[in-house]
């Protein structure tokens, strides 16, 4: 593509591009049914769980600012209790609740990251300055770190650490200046539509990635399925 002919810095979304939840679900860690009974879980409809879910991501939407994983912890220690509470027949007590935020924040094995990654992120390095642009907390760094993953991204744009989420300004604008680059020198690859909107309004190069389809075109952003295939049109 001759638009990228110039490019200098590719901005990477975390979750669904770069890794996804082991479980399938970004709120069921590893060790959920080591603390839920997954019998009582099985007995309860797919409509309750989510309005669980939904009751309880509110109270995060509501509390963006979180700085470290310290407080992250304490955050998901709070976002199990709502769930306990909408979903009483579980009958989860204190140490469970806490368990489970343990597990979120600081079990490593909760995300797995697509095979590409650890291939073609060095091999891009060579070429390109690296970011991550992500709306996630804190952990994501210390999982990044200890896959050997954090060493190739010279920026790490959190939202949980800027408190605003994609696609707000902030969140671009802080890879940029870390990196010295103007808009128009960043590729910025997202599984989210809207997130490219939000990024090529400030003159951002955007490509999604979407994992699941077929490479083709999807609401005027031209999409791929792997990172071989953004090599692939990097060096055209």
């Amino acid at each position: 593509m001759e638009e990228l002919k110039h490019i200098k810095a590719i901005l990477f979304d975390s979750g669904r591009v770069l890794n996804h939840p082991r479980t399938g679900h970004w709120f069921i860690p590893p060790n959920f049914f080591s603390y839920v009974d997954q019998e009582k879980f099985k007995l309860i409809s797919q409509n309750k769980i989510e309005g669980a879910l939904h009751k309880a991501l509110q109270y995060m939407d509501n509390n963006p600012l979180i700085r470290n994983e310290a407080e992250e912890y304490q955050h998901f220690i709070h976002f199990y209790k709502i769930i306990s509470i909408e979903l009483a027949s579980l009958e989860l007590n204190r140490e469970q609740i806490e368990g489970l935020a343990h597990d979120t924040v600081f079990n490593d094995d909760k995300f797995k990251f697509y095979e590409d990654v650890f291939k073609v992120i060095p091999e891009l390095h060579n070429n390109y300055k690296l970011g991550v642009v992500s709306d996630t907390w804190p952990s994501l760094d210390r999982v990044f770190r200890n896959v050997g993953l954090r060493r190739y991204f010279s920026t790490f744009v959190m939202s949980s650490i800027l408190g605003v989420v994609k696609p707000h300004e902030l969140m671009f604008q802080t890879a940029l200046t870390e990196l010295s680059i103007k808009p128009e020198e960043a590729l910025f690859v997202d599984d989210n539509i809207r997130n490219l909107e939000g990024a090529r309004k400030l003159g951002i190069h955007t490509l999604g990635l979407l994992r699941d389809i077929e490479s083709g075109t999807n609401s005027g952003h031209l999409c791929i399925n792997n990172l071989r295939s953004l090599q692939q049109l990097l060096e055209r």
